[in-house]
């Protein structure tokens, strides 16, 4: 009895991992579009530091990153366990500003050209200042950081918990641990490739023959793959938002699942209509708060 008893206890907990598996998947898919945002960021955050720097300031980023979700996972769980209903607005909110923030990008690219060239300049100046205090604005990168962590992950959190609200506690528990410890090392270890790799370029192309060409092309192609990171991460913003706005409206997603075609196209099709979603939403978002702004500096003005 005792080696049955263990036996079905052994096929319980396989079948829980496998449902863990399977869910963690699903949340990963959910958050891709933080994921990369949150890697775009990370890595531009700790670019200016000194070489020698990088990684310890990034391994301080990272620990900060711990820190954050060891505080957002119990919370994601109480609001999960005590206000269930509270699930989907947090979504749709998570979504709104998913979408807000990739539409904020944009128009802040075309819109203010000159102010982005300003900033990039007094950056520039700042690195090459001797006078300029090198541990304090490595502690403030290192801040704002984690700051701008504790915001994405949130948003990760809150969106694989909408993934698992409906599961057992130790299910949602090991679904959204799973995500947190995968989220925080897969992103801060590539964000130390890539900040390295401008090193790796530098070191391959004192080394001659294919070597020094790899080095060549890495130094040549690692600011595109920055690029390339941000505009990814912006598209998969408005993906990720936009399809997270459309489900939680039932009467919208039913009417563009109407309209598609089944198959390979109506998947096109409809991730096309979520990121379509997305950015309207976004730009309705960013319209709103810029009014808010602009009424609350007149009022501060008027006082």
């Amino acid at each position: 009895m005792a080696g049955a008893s263990l036996l079905t206890l052994l096929d319980d907990i396989a079948s829980i991992l496998d449902d863990v598996a399977v869910l963690t998947k699903v949340a990963a898919k959910k958050t891709a579009g933080v994921l990369g945002d949150d890697l775009a960021l990370n890595a531009q955050q700790v670019t200016g530091v000194k070489a020698d720097r990088e990684l310890p300031v990034v391994w301080a980023v990272a620990k900060g990153s711990a820190i954050n979700k060891t505080i957002l996972v119990p919370a994601a769980l109480a609001i999960s366990a005590w206000l269930p209903w509270a699930v989907l607005p947090l979504m749709m909110i998570g979504g709104a500003y998913l979408c807000y923030e990739g539409f904020e990008k944009i128009a802040h690219k075309f819109l203010h050209r000159d102010e982005a060239a300003r900033h990039r300049a007094e950056h520039l100046q700042a690195i090459a200042d001797e006078n300029v205090d090198v541990v304090a604005r490595e502690r403030q990168k290192i801040k704002g950081a984690i700051r701008t962590d504790f915001i994405l992950s949130a948003e990760i959190i809150v969106l694989s918990l909408g993934v698992v609200a409906g599961q057992p506690l130790l299910q949602r528990l090991l679904v959204l641990v799973a995500i947190a410890t995968a989220m925080t090392v897969g992103v801060y270890g590539l964000v130390a490739a890539i900040v390295k790799l401008d090193d790796l370029g530098l070191h391959l192309t004192g080394r001659g023959g294919v070597r020094a060409a790899v080095g060549r092309a890495i130094l040549a192609g690692a600011p595109w793959l920055m690029k390339g990171l941000s505009v990814a991460g912006t598209a998969a913003m408005f993906l990720v938002g936009g399809g997270i706005l459309v489900h939680g409206v039932p009467a919208l997603h039913h009417a563009i699942e109407a309209m598609l075609p089944p198959g390979m196209l109506g998947s096109l099709g409809a991730a096309l209509a979520n990121a379509a979603a997305g950015i309207v939403a976004g730009a309705v978002v960013l319209a709103a708060v810029s009014l808010f702004r602009r009424l609350r500096g007149g009022t501060a003005a008027a006082h």
